[in-house]
This record gives C-alpha cells, sequence and structure tokens, in this order.
C-alpha cells in the first residue's frame, strides 16, 4: 500500500475521532433534562451525591480517550488536573473517585442502573438513556 494513502486514512481516522460531540447521559427514571455545569462538575468531583431534584446520583467514568474529551470539554480541566484531583482525595481520605467503565459497557450500565449518570460519543446515544442538557451556570 502506498505510505500516502496510509498516513492520511489515520489522520482522518484520528480527526473524525477528535470531532466526536460528549454528551452527557442519565439513567431514564433520573428526572431530569438538564444540570447546570458546575453541578455536573460536583458530581463528578464527589463534591455532590444528589441530583438537584434529591434523587441518588452515581457517577460512572468511561476508560479510553472519551474521558479526556469530558474532563477539557464539561470539567473545564485537563486530564493531568483531574488525575492530581483524585489523587489528592484518595490520599486524604476525603472522597473516591466515580467507578470506572468500559467504553463498551457504560451505555447498557447507565440504561440499567437507577440513578447513573456518565457521558457518550453522542452517536452511540440511543433510547436507552437520557441526554441531559449542560447549561450555563
Amino acid at each position: 500500500m502506498n505510505i500516502r494513502f496510509l498516513l492520511a486514512a489515520a489522520f482522518l481516522s484520528f480527526a473524525a475521532h477528535a470531532q466526536a460531540e460528549v454528551v452527557l447521559v442519565a439513567h431514564p427514571g433520573v428526572g431530569l433534562s438538564s444540570l447546570p455545569q458546575s453541578q455536573v462538575s460536583r458530581l463528578f468531583f464527589g463534591q455532590a451525591r444528589q441530583f438537584p431534584n434529591g434523587t441518588a446520583a452515581l457517577p460512572l467514568d468511561v476508560s479510553g480517550a472519551v474521558k479526556d474529551q469530558f474532563a477539557q470539554q464539561v470539567l473545564k480541566k485537563s486530564p493531568e488536573q483531574v488525575e492530581k484531583y483524585w489523587a489528592r482525595m484518595i490520599f486524604t481520605g476525603k472522597a473516591k473517585p466515580p467507578r470506572e467503565v468500559k467504553a463498551g459497557d457504560v451505555k447498557a450500565m447507565v440504561a440499567s442502573t437507577p440513578g447513573a449518570i456518565s457521558y457518550l460519543d453522542r452517536s452511540l446515544v440511543d433510547g436507552s438513556v437520557k441526554v441531559i442538557d449542560i447549561t450555563a451556570d
């Protein structure tokens, strides 16, 4: 095969992956259609254990590149900043990070777990999970 063709294919694959839109998803029974960005951060940084409506929340992190995208786009932190935060929380015993789920398992896990909230590439969303809009504070 032509090396230029392989390089072009790799670049296009990377560009398509880098442009994926990460959306917040929750169990359909959560009863919310939106959350302020600060509340999303509080949930995923272990600073809140409930949704604003009082329902218990179970945030789930996703392994892989989508986790880095979520950190940057939604939490407004670099992956390194998130890692350092959790290292500090674990070391001091103040909090435990959200359970990490394989990317291929997260949709089924959210769909079957009351109170679950996580994130997915928009292209993977179907009727089994509820998209939660993230609003400005």
